[in-house]
């Protein structure tokens, strides 16, 4: 019993990979084009978006605060590891 995506006949490898990798982009076109951005020129009431970050606070979050928390919980887990006989 066969189980799968039919490509209907003899279809080798390559053909599959770029068809399938066809269907994503396309696929992924089709919903950059439906979720349009317009929607963010308009403003809901109540919003209230405050003040935006500067460049060191925006590298300090998306940066180095989980570069900090990867190292954290990497230090812990290399502390705690019972694997090693010492």
């Amino acid at each position: 019993m066969r189980v799968g995506i039919g490509y209907g006949g003899c279809v080798d490898k390559a053909k599959k990979n770029a068809l399938r990798a066809g269907t994503v982009a396309a696929g992924t076109v089709l919903m950059l084009l439906m979720t349009s951005p317009a929607f963010a020129l308009v403003r809901d009431d109540g919003d209230d978006p405050g003040n935006g970050l500067s460049v060191a606070e925006t590298l300090g979050l998306f940066v180095a605060l989980p570069l900090l928390l990867f190292a954290v919980i990497a230090g812990l887990v290399i502390v705690t590891d019972k694997s090693r006989k010492a």
